[in-house]
């Protein structure tokens, strides 16, 4: 049973978030749901580049939104040197430093890891970037579709002879700003041991790489023999395993073992599509995909619905599911009963949803986050806890060191 008292398992540790769009901003999203006092820096006027960005209400960003929920907000023009000590003061209190910025900009304005680690040793400073702070590329900027296009994982989608879909979810932005909280609670855990803090390099290339599960490792202990192709709706090295139509609408099968294929052709052909000797293992079913593959998709076809369908397999015992819609996805009660749609109060909103993080523990409760913070909403409370006065906050604001949104 959860404990809604239990304390989160990140509380006491203080995070900048000096990132933008969504690797960097994703990453301290978690660490903030964990517990950690997560600081959104931004740059006045615009702030996060996120802020623009889609879906737009009231001139409010639920992209931003979903990103930046439970944290605390505060604008600087790091071209004072007014807003520069300040973020050095408070690089010297916190345990972890995010940005995503091309690597050696922050060094221009002494927000370097060199400078902010000698500053305070115990700091943790992630960066995140296209291509990491080493080797040939590591200057050159990059998105996500960059790192998800040079990573052959575009390569191996959609149809042959035609050009790659985009995949319309942010891989390699999610994937790193995933893998990118996993080093920083190592670096932690290490740091309880060393005393020190460290540089975590990470690349949405690098991950965007590692994710491979078959493809590269195919060709490499191939010695490049195996080339993997686009396949479509299809994947013929794992007969049966893809996308099929019911009149009605899409569904996936996945019948890929010799004892769900069995399954699979008792259903759709009886005893004899189950004796068949072409379809027996694997490697057959393989060698004749294209034949199970034609049986598969009449029996689809031939359903009265694609609901029919996906309960004729259930009672069989064949996975398979429903290609859902957007529209199903928010109203499936599946997502309802994991929590996975927040429900938050927003100051100019009102009630606003989004999309939760999967984190579910048996003794804690994460509870809802607050609302992403509006453009430098915690400023002075930021500002007063480092130590500076009501004046000298006075004085930044008048300066512009310190913007605050009048939204």
């Amino acid at each position: 049973m959860t404990n809604p008292t239990a304390p989160l398992p990140l509380q006491g540790i203080k995070v900048i978030d000096y990132s933008h769009f969504l690797a960097g901003p994703f990453l301290s999203r978690q660490l903030a749901a964990l517990g950690a006092d997560v600081i959104k820096v931004e740059r006045p006027r615009a702030g996060d580049a996120g802020r623009a960005s889609p879906t737009q209400r009231e001139g409010v960003s639920g992209y931003f939104l979903q990103q930046n929920m439970g944290k605390r907000g505060l604008c600087l023009d790091l071209r004072q040197p007014q807003a520069v000590e300040l973020m050095k003061r408070l690089a010297a209190t916190a345990d972890v430093f995010v940005e995503n910025y091309r690597p050696g900009a922050l060094k221009k304005l002494g927000l370097g890891y060199e400078e902010l680690s000698e500053l305070n040793p115990r700091l943790i400073y992630a960066s995140v970037s296209a291509f990491g702070h080493s080797g040939p590329l590591s200057e050159r900027p990059g998105f996500g579709l960059i790192a998800e296009a040079m990573s052959g994982a575009m390569s191996i989608v959609g149809t042959e002879g035609a050009p790659p879909p985009l995949f319309r979810m942010p891989l390699a932005d999610m994937y790193t700003g995933s893998h990118g909280a996993t080093a920083v609670l190592a670096a932690i855990i290490s740091r309880m041991q060393t005393g020190r803090g460290q540089h975590v390099d990470l690349a949405l290339y690098d991950c965007m790489v590692s994710m491979h599960d078959y493809a590269l490792q195919g060709y490499l202990m191939s010695d490049g023999a195996e080339m993997p192709k686009r396949t479509g709706d299809n994947l013929p090295d794992s007969t049966v395993y893809g996308c099929f139509s019911a009149p009605d609408g899409d569904l996936v099968i996945a019948a890929q073992v010799d004892d769900t294929w069995l399954k699979l052709a008792h259903l759709i052909g009886g005893e004899a599509l189950a004796a068949d000797v072409r379809f027996h293992g694997a490697a057959n079913r393989n060698d004749h995909n294209a034949e199970a593959i034609v049986l598969v998709r009449a029996w689809c076809a031939a359903q009265s619905s694609r609901a029919a369908a996906l309960a004729a397999l259930d009672a069989a015992g064949v996975p398979a599911a429903p290609i859902q819609t957007i529209a199903e996805v928010a109203n499936d009660p599946q997502v309802a009963a994991r929590n996975m749609v927040l429900e938050q109060d927003h100051p100019k909103l009102g009630k606003v949803k989004v999309p939760n993080l999967p984190f579910k523990f048996s003794g804690l409760d994460l509870g809802t986050p607050v609302a992403a913070p509006g453009l430098g909403e915690h400023n002075r409370d930021l500002a007063l806890e480092l130590g500076f006065s009501d004046a000298e906050v006075d004085a930044m604001l008048e300066s512009g060191a310190l913007y605050t949104s009048a939204d």
